[in-house]
């Protein structure tokens, strides 16, 4: 006598593994006691079980878990640049204080050649990370590699969306560049030669440094009030240019933006653009520009999904149709953070020294 659908199916469930046979057991007989026929209620069984075996899958922690790399405030994973070298010649000072608020004291760390009479170009470099994460190394890697070449370069710490919105971030830039007008004749400093040069929410920041000098209403109080914050070049990697233009694109059908800028942005700027729509006007570097904006360099990788190239390209059109000079690096295949990684490391340090170098006529 052949054994019946039915019996080979209650077979099949006494063979699956316990704590799963449980529950079907209980689940065929459910589906029993509502008089279906034995293939559909095999073909509900079979998706039963499957799910179930998924879902305690998922619950049961892997015996050897793979670790995960470390990620940015965008999520994306973090490559490893080079190994930071102290090149002959340029001495290093570290946690200098340049700004104080109460008790805060907002540090540095400077980067300067040994040897000669100066006095030097200097540059202020600041770093992104969504203006929640990051520190003033940074750039040390690139803060030194320019010392080597005859520029006296401090590389700043901010305060953080976490610590203190906007503008506090940019009040710090800003004491930042006074603070090395006041130390000029200390450390060589050539007070008519100073540049700005960031990344990402950096980025956004140097370029304010470059179009809002007249701007007296965004000096902040960080000390040395009777200096100039005006730099007389930005170097902008993968900035943010435009609060409003982003927010478009991230909400666009086709994401076209990061899915991380809406929460951080709106932590950073103290509300959304529906609150505070003027604040994200007045924290828009491409809303400042004008005839006396600083020269710009934009470099951006061409497959950046965190910041769009358009931030860059957008911005370098609005300076030239104002007269201002504006150039643009595009990175080919590079994506966000492409000038702290091979290929792009060397290219764009030597880009950034052209640049720099045709600005304040050094040979």
């Amino acid at each position: 006598m052949q054994p019946t659908p039915g019996l080979l199916t209650r077979r099949a469930i006494a063979t699956i593994s316990s704590p799963v046979s449980q529950l079907t057991q209980r689940c065929w007989r459910a589906l029993g006691a509502f008089g279906l026929r034995w293939s559909k209620m095999a073909a509900v069984f079979i998706i039963v079980v499957a799910y179930t075996t998924i879902v305690r899958g998922q619950q049961t922690p892997a015996t050897n878990p793979v670790q995960q790399p470390a990620v940015n405030a965008a999520g994306e994973p973090v490559r490893k640049g080079p190994s930071f070298k102290l090149p002959d010649g340029v001495t290093q000072v570290r946690d200098l204080t340049y700004a104080q608020y109460g008790t805060r004291e907002m540090k540095l760390d400077l980067y300067w050649p040994s040897s000669g009479s100066g006095p030097f170009p200097g540059i202020v470099f600041i770093h992104g990370g969504a203006w929640v994460l990051g520190t003033k190394a940074g750039f040390n890697n690139q803060a030194a590699y320019m010392a080597g070449k005859g520029y006296v370069c401090v590389s700043i710490d901010y305060r953080l969306a976490g610590e203190a919105i906007w503008p506090a971030a940019l009040y710090d830039s800003k004491a930042a560049v006074r603070w090395m007008r006041a130390h000029a004749a200390e450390y060589k400093i050539d007070p008519n030669k100073i540049a700005a040069v960031g990344g990402s929410s950096g980025g956004q920041l140097v370029a304010l440094l470059g179009t809002t000098a007249d701007v007296k209403t965004m000096e902040g109080d960080g000390g040395n009030p009777q200096f100039s914050s005006r730099v007389q070049a930005v170097v902008a990697f993968n900035p943010l240019t435009d609060f409003v233009s982003m927010l478009a694109r991230t909400q666009m059908p086709v994401r076209t933006g990061p899915p991380y800028a809406v929460p951080v942005i709106t932590k950073f700027l103290g509300g959304t653009a529906d609150q505070v729509p003027e604040i994200y006007m007045e924290a828009s570097p491409v809303a400042h520009v004008s005839a006396t904006s600083a020269p710009f360099l934009f470099l951006h990788g061409d497959s950046d999904t965190t910041m769009p190239i358009e931030q860059s390209t957008e911005m370098q059109h609005t300076l030239e149709a104002v007269g201002v000079r504006a150039e643009l690096y595009i990175a080919k295949g590079g994506n966000h953070g492409f000038f702290n990684y091979e290929p792009y490391y060397q290219p764009s340090l030597e880009r950034m020294e052209q640049f720099l170098d045709s600005v304040f006529g050094k040979q």
